[in-house]
């Protein structure tokens, strides 16, 4: 209420301040008039006197009359003009002071928020949970553009929020919508591959793998869309093209590329399928062995790798590699005390041990 009566104080003071000099008189310009007419005659009249022209008691006549026409000239033109001038000021002074007031009220009122509660500090302060606004949000915008289906930059912002929810098949829509009154671009069809793969469960569909086609055609170093690619070779069968897809990659990309340890990664799981690699001599006698043999044979230099690795810990895809081929011969548990050693050999450099996590998580180890 305090707030209140300060702006109202605030109003007034201010009103008053542009329409104080409209409530007062001012003496019209006298410069011209009538009145200095006869001023002028009085003065020839003494001018007269003092030069013997007429006599005394015509000159007193003379001035009793111009005197006269004087003051009904000066009365004439200053009190009816002036005096209503002034009375309309003063009218128009005083409508302004009560009305703008009022009609600043009767504007907030149905257009402002004269109810709206107190909004405290500690509220104001206080983190909101994540969920639930970004929901709203996502709620608010569809609104939106159920109303505006052709915004195009509405459709933008919401895919990526949709499929960052998991709700890929909405994203998809929304992508296709994005492309459609957007424009088409490769980000946004390598974006409506990946939503597409999400919704197929991480698998590149053929549907998907024509968006990411499509994306390198606009740009041949869309980095998603080749990832994709790689990806779709890898669940095909073919691990030497996705190898020379993910190769290719690495080779043009800048060092800081944020997509680097995941690519690097992706070449880690193809090397342990194979792993552990023999060379062409091994691989020839192996022909001749037993099952027997040759499982007791790749046991051997699974041993040995982990022996290396106890001794240079440092080789973040030696571990990838070991892990994986622990796997590929069944020995779950003996993957995960490998994972767990390489987690104590790398944990005092961070870039590493993100590397490591990115890479356990691609073999379907917890990360």
């Amino acid at each position: 209420m305090t707030l209140w009566f300060v702006f109202a104080l605030m109003t007034a003071a201010a009103i008053f301040a542009v329409l104080w000099p409209l409530g007062r008189g001012h003496q019209p310009p006298s410069d011209g008039n009538e009145a200095n007419v006869y001023k002028d005659q009085l003065a020839e009249i003494d001018r007269d006197v003092a030069a013997g022209l007429i006599g005394a008691p015509e000159a007193e006549a003379a001035r009793v009359e111009v005197s006269r026409r004087l003051l009904a000239a000066a009365d004439s033109e200053r009190t009816p003009a002036t005096r209503s001038s002034l009375r309309w000021r003063r009218v128009a002074a005083v409508l302004a002071l009560v009305g703008v007031p009022i009609l600043a009220v009767v504007t907030y009122l149905p257009l402002g928020s004269p109810r709206l509660g107190d909004f405290p500090l500690a509220m104001r302060a206080h983190t909101p949970d994540g969920t639930q606004p970004l929901d709203n949000l996502v709620a608010q915008v569809e609104q939106h553009l159920e109303k505006n289906p052709t915004d195009g930059r509405g459709w933008n912002v919401l895919a990526p929020v949709l499929a960052r929810l998991g709700r890929y098949d909405d994203a998809v829509r929304a992508y296709r919508n994005s492309i459609t009154y957007g424009g088409d671009n490769a980000e946004r069809r390598a974006d409506l591959g990946e939503a597409i793969a999400g919704a197929a469960g991480g698998i590149v569909t053929s549907e998907a793998k024509t968006e990411f086609e499509r994306a390198i055609a606009l740009n041949a170093d869309q980095a998603k869309a080749s990832y994709f690619l790689g990806l779709a070779a890898e669940q095909d069968g073919r691990t030497a093209d996705a190898g020379s897809i993910w190769r290719a990659m690495l080779a043009k990309a800048p060092a800081d590329a944020p997509w680097r340890p995941l690519v690097q990664a992706a070449l880690a799981r193809l090397d342990a399928t194979a792993a552990p690699a023999l060379p062409d001599s091994t691989m020839a006698a192996a022909k001749d062995m037993s099952e027997g043999d040759r499982s007791a044979m790749i046991r051997g230099m699974v041993d040995r790798l982990a022996t290396r690795l106890k001794q240079n810990g440092d080789d973040v895809e030696g571990w990838l590699r070991l892990v994986r081929a622990y796997m590929v011969i069944g020995d779950r548990d003996k993957a995960k005390s490998a994972q767990t050693d390489a987690r104590q050999a790398v944990a005092n450099d961070a870039e590493r041990l993100r590397r490591l996590n990115e890479g356990l998580k691609n073999l379907g180890l917890d990360g």
